[in-house]
């Protein structure tokens, strides 16, 4: 929900369950997953795209500890989809807090004046570029005199290695047990097939290729790696074909720890 209190200043709440955050459009194409029972007829509904919708419930279910909606293939055509418990959950928690939630925002934009007022709410509709963003819990920190790798447990035995500095991992206040979020950009995700692979990346996780889209140059590889989450790697098209990315693919997604970047409340 987005409301413009001047010409040049726009607000954005965010529901927030736990240590994840989803906007309430996000939320309302939740309900209308679960009322159509189709991603491709809640994004007409939304006015989206079919690929952004997918997006967004893939987001949703990386960002959650269980996913929130379970889908079959179907694609553009109409593939079954439905809400989990969890998902049901948050769809009615969201119904509860919205009325709340709009008087809130409409008290907010009364109440917004030039100069400092205004910049206290830049933070409230910060975005990132990062494709990836996967929830966790901190299962090990290993510190030396500079720096600490930290292994962040997605469950469901899926689990990523970031490198930090010393220094940040004391910032961000990083403790076995706390919730954090991992940040990696697509282009840092590297893909290969095979068996007996040997390389240098932290981070080798399996899975199989559940979607594919192709552009000019590159193409966008979305992997399941298990525990409802998903990865989207960006490869170049020519490397795509060689490697015989199509759906059903079992692939390994290697990712340099120094390429995580962990995010925390």
């Amino acid at each position: 929900m987005t409301t413009r209190a001047d010409s040049s200043l726009t607000a954005a709440l965010t529901f927030q369950r736990g240590s994840a955050r989803a906007s309430l459009e996000r939320v309302a194409l939740l309900a209308a997953v679960g009322e159509l029972g189709s991603i491709s007829a809640a994004a007409k509904q939304m006015g989206l795209s079919y690929k952004g919708a997918w997006d967004a419930v893939q987001a949703m279910n990386n960002l959650f500890e269980a996913p929130l909606v379970t889908a079959a293939p179907g694609g553009r055509a109409g593939g079954a989809a439905s809400l989990t418990p969890r998902g049901e959950a948050v769809v009615m928690a969201f119904g509860r807090v919205r009325t709340e939630l709009e008087a809130t925002l409409a008290k907010l934009e009364s109440h917004l004046g030039e100069g400092a007022s205004r910049d206290l709410f830049w933070s409230l509709g910060m975005r990132t570029s990062a494709r990836n963003a996967l929830r966790g819990v901190i299962s090990q920190i290993t510190a030396s005199a500079v720096s600490a790798e930290v292994e962040l447990n997605l469950g469901d035995g899926v689990a990523i290695t970031a490198m930090v500095t010393r220094q940040s991992a004391e910032d961000l206040g990083l403790e076995v047990g706390t919730p954090a979020i991992a940040l990696i950009k697509a282009s840092f995700v590297m893909l290969a097939v095979g068996e007996g692979l040997r390389t240098s990346a932290r981070n080798q996780l399996p899975g199989v290729v559940t979607a594919r889209e192709d552009g000019g140059v590159n193409s966008e590889i979305t992997l399941d790696i298990g525990g409802g989450k998903t990865l989207i790697a960006t490869v170049t098209r020519d490397s795509a074909e060689a490697l015989g990315l199509a759906v059903g693919v079992r692939a390994m997604a290697l990712i340099k720890a120094p390429h995580v970047i962990l995010a925390v409340e």
